[in-house]
């Protein structure tokens, strides 16, 4: 059986992290979303995957290649314009043959329930119980068949969500060439299922247990948290003397930890990096290649992309730092309000207590930034010495 993976949008949610890659190579456990989905699928028993790629389509080709690095094989097929998942489905049809999964790139979910679903026979989508379906499409299920699929609903006729995990044969296609432009102006593969269901063709419903669906910035702390939470102890580098290490942390090759260190697991730390003298790195972070992270700095509960700098004197907690970033002595990222409250960020509830700032690539500071809570900072943007900054900050913008 194939895995076809769906790896082409942006994901405009997820901005400013996805002005220059896909949100399917955003990094959870310095490791891109896609490559854990894929992982989680090989353990299932799956070894031909189809991925579609589409915005910065060469990123996904050059990472993954033709899989050999993961013993499964890989094709790929382009979709020019993102108009939607049925779209992407028409796209592999001359691509598989028999019954097939379909997998939003965008979501990890467990080997066990992709096994499960292999072995289904009919049409079937996977289903998972939430609080909160404001953002979802919900399902309705009577007897263990989809009798209704609504997307974004005010009043919703459940609590059960589509999950974007599918197992379809090939009569899926014939729905899929029927399917008409949604609202939203994209050829939707829930459009195409309700067109089955409508003509009376069974849709099964399989629930799920295991489920991380990414839609904002900060959706990516709690994934990144959850899946440290696996991180066995390993030493590729160098530590030096007097260097504390408290539970599992997982440092690459050539990375040095240097004297005085205070790091406290669940920790990854990619190749080649350079942490302290005397740095506090504390549980729930995962730091990629190539960094410096320097004497006097605090991170905790973050993800800090590769080719970053933050080499004195500064606290970042809760935070999302992209790619090749440099901040100055004594920034500060603030992660929690005064009153306590959850964070609001542009309008929309993060649901969190504490966040502290999402910021893109190539970002530098001077020295003594305060930069407050749920800030989003875009990409090439540069803060002035002793400059404090708040809300969204747009790309490339210059604050003195």
């Amino acid at each position: 059986m194939k895995a076809v993976i769906l790896a082409a949008g942006e994901g405009n949610r997820m901005r400013p992290l996805t002005y220059t890659r896909p949100k399917v190579m955003l990094p959870i456990a310095n490791r891109p979303i896609l490559e854990h989905l894929l992982l989680e699928a090989k353990q299932a028993g799956i070894k031909e995957f189809i991925l579609v790629a589409g915005y910065h389509d060469e990123q996904v080709r050059d990472y993954f290649g033709n899989g050999d690095k993961w013993g499964v094989k890989i094709d790929y097929c382009r979709q020019r314009r993102q108009l939607g998942t049925a779209d992407a489905l028409k796209l592999v049809r001359d691509l598989v043959d028999g019954n097939f999964l379909l997998i939003n790139g965008d979501i990890i979910v467990s080997q066990e329930d992709i096994k499960k679903l292999a072995h289904k026979r009919d049409n079937t989508m996977s289903i998972v119980e939430v609080k909160d379906t404001r953002e979802l499409g919900v399902v309705a299920v009577k007897q263990s068949r989809v009798v209704g699929i609504y997307e974004k609903t005010e009043k919703p006729p459940s609590h059960l969500a589509n999950a974007g995990l599918y197992l379809f044969t090939p009569y899926i296609f014939k729905a899929v060439s029927g399917t008409e432009k949604s609202p939203r102006g994209e050829y939707e593969i829930t459009s195409s299922l309700q067109l089955l269901i409508d003509k009376g063709n069974p849709v099964l419903a399989q629930k799920i247990g295991y489920w991380l669906d990414l839609s904002y910035p900060w959706d990516l702390l709690p994934a990144n948290e959850f899946l440290l939470g696996t991180t066995q102890s390993q030493n590729r580098g160098e530590i030096e003397d007097n260097v504390i290490i408290k539970g599992a942390v997982a440092i690459g090759q050539d990375s040095i930890i240097r004297s005085g260190s205070y790091l406290v697991g669940p920790i990854v730390i990619g190749a080649g990096c350079d942490l302290g003298p005397s740095c506090y790195i504390r549980p729930h972070t995962a730091i990629g290649d190539n960094c410096h992270i320097g004497h006097g700095v605090e991170i905790k509960n973050s993800i800090i992309m590769p080719g970053t700098k933050i080499p004195h004197l500064s606290y970042v907690g809760d935070s999302i730092i992209g790619e090749e970033c440099n901040l100055g002595a004594g920034t500060k990222i603030a992660n929690l309000r005064l009153d306590r409250r959850d964070i609001i960020v542009s309008g929309v509830a993060t649901k969190r207590r504490k966040l502290g700032a999402i910021i893109g690539d190539r970002v530098e500071t001077g020295i003594n930034v305060s930069v407050n809570i749920g800030s989003m900072i875009g990409n090439n943007t540069h803060i002035g010495p002793g400059v404090s900054v708040s809300g969204v900050i747009a790309p490339h913008s210059k604050i003195l």
